[in-house]
Formats: C-alpha cells, sequence, structure tokens
C-alpha cells in the first residue's frame, strides 16, 4: 500500500491528465456553462435496484443524483436533464435488459448508478460495446479488465480493507491477533484481500491469528455462524476485521455481540450503513469502520449537501446517496468540456478530462484506474443523542 500527501497526488495527476489523457485545461465542478452556450437536452440514463436486495441502496442513489439536479435547476452545465430511471434488481437478466432498453430505445447518452459489485462486472461488455459512459456509484470489483467507458465515483471493492489494514496494524500491540472473516459474496476476495495485504505489509509484520476464514452465506453449503464465533474465540485474537455483504452484514454483527466478548470488530463502512445499521440497533455499539464519507464531515460542499439531504428526505445522507451526488459534479464539469458535441464518446473523452471535484466527502480527482483517489475516514457506531450513529474519528489514509 503506497500512502502520500493528498494534495500532492492530485497536483500529479492534474499535470498528468486523468486516465492517461492529455488535458488541454481543466474545469471546477458546479460550473453550469458549456464552452458553446448549448441549451441541447442531456439524456441520462439511470441504473438502480428498485426491487430486490438492494432497494434501500437504489433509493440513496436515487435521491443523491435527484438532490444534485433539483439544487441545479435540473441542468447539468446548462443542458435540461431528460433523466429515465430503470430498474437493476437483483442483477442477472433483469439488469442486462434494463440496460440495453436505456440505451437503445430511451437513447442514454450516459449512464449512472449500479449498486452491486456483481451486476458492474456482468454488465462490463454490454457497456463497454456501446460506448456509452457509465458513472458507478456504489463499490464496485478491483478487476474490470481496463475498460474505456465505465467510472467509479463511489469507490473499488478492496478499498475499505486497504484503509484498515495498515490502521489496525499499527494499534494491535505486542503478542495479540486480528482474525480475519468474511462471507462468499463477490466482493469478499477483494475487500479481504486489501486488508490482507495492508497489514501485512507494515514495518513489524504482525501475523494474522489464522488465515481468513470464509463463511459461506450464498453458496451451497451455507453455513451457520456458530461455527464462526467458536474459532474467533478460540483463536485468542484481540481484533477481527469482518466483512460480510447486505443482510449478511447485520446476521454477522448481532451474532458477534452476542458471543464473542473483550475483541474489538472493524468493517468496511457500509456495513453499517443506513438500514442495516438500524437492522442491527444496539449490537452494532462500538464497531469501528472505514469508509470515503461521513456526513459529520466539516466542509462548506458536506455542510451544503447533508442539510439539503435531511431537509429533502428527513434522514442523514449514506455514501451511496454522496457518491451519486457527484455524478452530477461530474456530469457538470465534463458537459461543460463537451461544448456542442453531446455524443456519448465525447462526454466520455471530457470526464478524462476533469480536474478536481469539490465534494462533500472533501476534494477528490479520478486516478489512472477511473476512480476517486480521495481520504479515507475512521467512524465508530457511538450514541448520538437517542440513536447510534457512525460519528467520525479521523482521517485514515489516501489510498493510490
Amino acid at each position: 500500500m503506497v500512502q502520500l500527501a493528498r494534495r500532492d497526488v492530485l497536483r500529479l495527476l492534474a499535470a498528468a491528465g486523468a486516465a492517461g489523457i492529455a488535458a488541454p485545461a481543466l474545469a471546477a465542478c458546479g460550473s453550469n456553462s458549456s464552452s458553446a452556450g448549448s441549451s441541447a437536452p442531456i439524456r441520462v440514463g439511470m441504473l438502480v435496484p428498485r426491487t430486490g436486495a438492494n432497494k434501500a441502496i437504489g433509493e440513496d442513489l436515487t435521491n443523491g443524483f435527484k438532490l444534485y439536479l433539483a439544487l441545479n435547476g435540473n441542468k447539468l452545465a446548462g443542458h435540461p436533464v431528460n433523466l429515465t430511471i430503470a430498474d437493476e434488481g437483483d442483477g442477472g437478466d433483469v439488469a442486462k435488459n434494463a440496460l440495453d432498453k436505456l440505451i437503445k430505445q430511451d437513447g442514454a447518452q450516459v449512464l449512472t448508478g449500479i449498486a452491486s459489485a456483481a451486476t458492474m462486472s456482468a454488465l462490463r461488455d454490454q457497456i463497454e460495446a456501446a460506448q456509452v459512459p457509465l458513472l458507478g456509484t456504489n463499490g464496485s470489483p478491483l478487476n474490470l479488465s481496463s475498460p474505456k467507458y465505465i467510472w467509479r465515483t463511489c469507490y473499488v471493492d478492496n478499498e475499505p480493507g486497504e484503509s484498515l489494514g495498515e490502521y489496525v496494524a499499527e494499534n494491535v500491540k505486542g503478542n495479540q491477533k486480528v482474525f480475519v472473516i468474511s462471507d462468499d459474496s463477490p466482493s469478499a476476495r477483494d475487500e479481504v484481500n486489501g486488508f490482507v495485504g495492508a497489514y501485512q505489509d507494515t514495518p513489524d509484520q504482525f501475523e494474522l491469528a489464522d488465515d481468513p476464514l470464509v463463511v459461506p452465506l450464498y453458496s451451497a453449503p451455507k453455513t451457520s455462524l456458530s461455527s464462526a464465533m467458536s474459532k474467533i474465540r478460540e483463536s485468542g485474537a484481540s481484533a477481527v476485521f469482518a466483512y460480510f455483504a447486505d443482510a449478511g452484514a447485520a446476521e454477522f454483527i448481532k451474532a458477534f455481540h452476542s458471543e464473542v466478548h473483550d475483541v474489538t470488530l472493524y468493517c468496511p463502512g457500509f456495513m453499517t450503513e443506513t438500514v442495516l445499521l438500524q437492522q442491527q440497533g444496539g449490537s452494532a455499539d462500538g464497531v469501528f469502520t472505514s469508509l470515503n464519507y461521513s456526513p459529520d464531515l466539516d466542509n462548506d460542499a458536506n455542510q451544503l449537501f447533508a442539510a439539503q439531504y435531511r431537509k429533502s428526505y428527513g434522514k442523514d445522507p449514506s455514501t451511496y446517496a454522496m457518491a451519486s451526488y457527484d455524478a452530477g459534479a461530474v456530469l457538470t464539469s465534463a458537459l461543460g468540456l463537451a461544448g456542442n458535441d453531446l455524443s456519448p464518446q465525447s462526454i466520455n473523452a471530457a470526464i478524462a478530462q476533469i480536474g478536481e471535484i469539490d465534494s462533500p466527502r472533501g476534494t477528490w480527482q479520478f486516478n489512472q484506474n477511473r476512480t476517486p483517489l480521495q481520504t479515507w475516514y475512521l467512524r465508530q457506531v457511538r450514541p448520538d443523542g437517542a440513536v447510534l450513529s457512525n460519528v467520525l474519528l479521523s482521517d485514515l489514509a489516501t489510498l493510490t
């Protein structure tokens, strides 16, 4: 794992041009002016779960993008927005057919959304063949085979674990050990490898309690968590790094709270986001997480975003809502550079030329892999008034 001063890396990338494409100029986020003053409509296709296990994430993705539009007069760089929302469902043919309709029937010039990393992988070739840029707005797989038309405004699935790995190693002292456990979901390998690689890359080279334990929750034969809790207790570990997706996150944290004591739990931040935190209740109290966003970040962009999100939707914004909101900011900058040429290919080239995004998460910029170069934050689930919340503790790292 390489950590650099965040501003230094952003300046280096700005000089080189994101994604290896030379940029004659860098556009600031928030500009509503097209270089040619065009007001032609832009057709945006949004693919998010409106049914299925990730419906709540889909609602946050929709809310975040719609809030950006509402705050900008339903325009992106002066272009009125025609937004079509299609159902990702639980992936598979539902997502493929919905994407095909967005591109071929609805004529989307740019796409945004996708909640599932598995769906992102399944649609990769379809998107590349259509040559319509996608701004993916949730965690996505590390290996997408060098896409040209897929960009990510949230994060790559190894990064939450990687950002925690060195921190945990530095805070597990003496002869204490760390136990690593995950389910068998598509993102599990990326998450675990990110943590283990960073953890073992520390100068003291701490050892793990055991090899990472995989608990089959998504493929047969499925396994109860009870035996996993016994193995954690028997290992003598003082800390656990865990990755469990979807409903498995709530199931794991409840089991851990009930059966394991005096052991610190570290997780990717999505495991205590939104409805999952509500489902976990008091079981999540004290859990440490890493994420690229917290609603209590103190910057101007977040003060606007978080306040308006609460006003519009009656709840705190999630990382999903923030990343979708930022997709609007990316498009504003890109369309300002594209001018009158609103072809998907022109928009894709313009995305590669944008500079820094002034985001609620803090300033970020696309790196060479078309993903955000951004700060990661350490959070802990703690009481905030009468409810448990993800409370911001400190910066963790900027990964490159």
